[in-house]
């Protein structure tokens, strides 16, 4: 029965799109998308065809379920190979603290500066007496590890340094290794950021941990906005402070005067105070815009950590990473700015096309798309009158 029923559909169908008269409304109404403002697509076809466009959006739904399936699948390969990575991590660790002394092997690497200081080098040795040499080896002082590779990184990465508060630095030269750790693949998508320092006289944890809980899954009443995995909460942890080293608040004092007695009294009170160290007590259910804003930029700092700063830290140390970011910014930036530059070319050629309804076509619209349209061209040109006022009268 229901395949009778596709079949008369189709064939009714096909004979509407064989009826020159349909397939010229239906031109008619394609060509109005094209040269008016945006408007419902849908509306302007004839049923059939909306009906396939809703087959098509059934297909649709099914395609976004199995993008949300393959990126399930890509969270389980990061978790995977996370463990692969790890070994290097920890090798660059040790390294960085100094528990480990790289052999001679590990340390040839071949660069365009170190062909620099070879010249330099080779043109010492024809001013500088063998004797002189030999005591400045003697007296080149020899750092453990790298010292402050991680706080280095924090002051390259402009993401990070505006964080990053004067009292911050010293506890974040005790910081020796940054962890990414994904979740099991009997738990929810989520991945935790581990911040691991040396023994110091801040704070007694030696982690401080940063967790995102994620989701892959479709919106049911909004499939289509469908885009990836997203960050939908973040939890961080207690920092158990030394005692007046907190630098998350301040003691501030404040001057009070009885109001019968006329006596003065100072009293002391905390207030939060700017810190990098703010990460890791996240603002937590509330809605407001200000709220919303500090939550999305916390979620872009822990994928920057995850993504970028974790694998490729040594890079950033070195500033080679900030190059590649800068050029891949101008590169978005230029395309930005060519998309621009084509729309003020057509700027002009769009706005006489605002709301331009002939005879036929108004015949053809219902009031509320008329309605519509004169309120959408009357805000054109109210707009148009005010940028043409001198700006002492805005």
């Amino acid at each position: 029965m229901e395949k009778s029923q596709n079949e008369d559909a189709a064939k009714a169908g096909d004979e509407g799109t064989q009826n020159p008269q349909a397939l010229a409304a239906l031109q008619d109404g394609l060509d109005s998308i094209t040269h008016n403002p945006p408007i419902d697509v849908e509306s302007l076809l004839p049923k059939l065809v909306k009906r396939r466009v809703n087959a098509l959006k059934q297909l649709q739904v099914q395609g976004t379920h199995l993008e949300a399936k393959f990126y399930k699948e890509v969270h389980e390969l990061e978790r995977k190979y996370s463990a692969l990575y790890q070994p290097i991590f920890d090798k660059r660790r040790d390294i960085v603290t100094g528990a480990v002394e790289p052999t001679d092997e590990e340390c040839a690497w071949h660069s365009d500066q170190e062909d620099e200081e070879g010249l330099a080098e080779d043109l010492n040795k024809k001013v500088t007496v063998e004797e002189d040499k030999k005591e400045e080896t003697a007296t080149e002082e020899d750092p453990k590890g790298i010292p402050e590779f991680w706080l280095t990184i924090f002051r390259r990465v402009d993401m990070l340094s505006d964080m990053l508060q004067e009292h911050d630095e010293p506890i974040l030269k005790h910081l020796k290794d940054i962890k990414v750790k994904f979740s099991e693949p009997d738990e929810p998508m989520s991945f935790t950021l581990e911040f691991h320092f040396e023994p110091n006289n801040y704070f007694k944890n030696e982690v401080l941990t940063k967790a995102y809980r994620m989701k892959s899954e479709p919106d049911t009443d909004d499939p289509f906005s469908f885009e990836g995995p997203e960050i939908v909460d973040c939890e961080g942890c207690q920092i158990d402070w030394h005692k007046g080293k907190d630098v998350t608040v301040k003691t501030i004092k404040k001057k009070q005067k009885h109001k019968g007695r006329g006596t003065v009294r100072t009293v002391t009170k905390q207030v939060p105070n700017d810190s990098f160290f703010n990460f890791f007590n996240p603002v937590k259910g509330m809605s407001d815009e200000d709220s919303e804003f500090t939550l999305a930029t916390d979620f872009e700092i822990g994928h920057f950590f995850r993504e970028r700063i974790v694998p490729r830290a040594v890079l950033y140390f070195t500033g080679e990473a900030m190059e590649d970011d800068e050029s891949f910014e101008e590169e978005e930036l230029e395309e930005e700015e060519d998309h621009d530059e084509d729309g003020e070319e057509d700027e002009g050629e769009d706005d006489s096309k605002v709301c331009v309804l002939t005879q036929k076509k108004i015949s053809e619209t219902n009031s509320d798309e008329i309605g519509d349209c004169l309120e959408r061209q009357l805000s054109f040109t109210c707009q148009v009158v005010e940028d043409q006022m001198p700006s002492s009268a805005h």
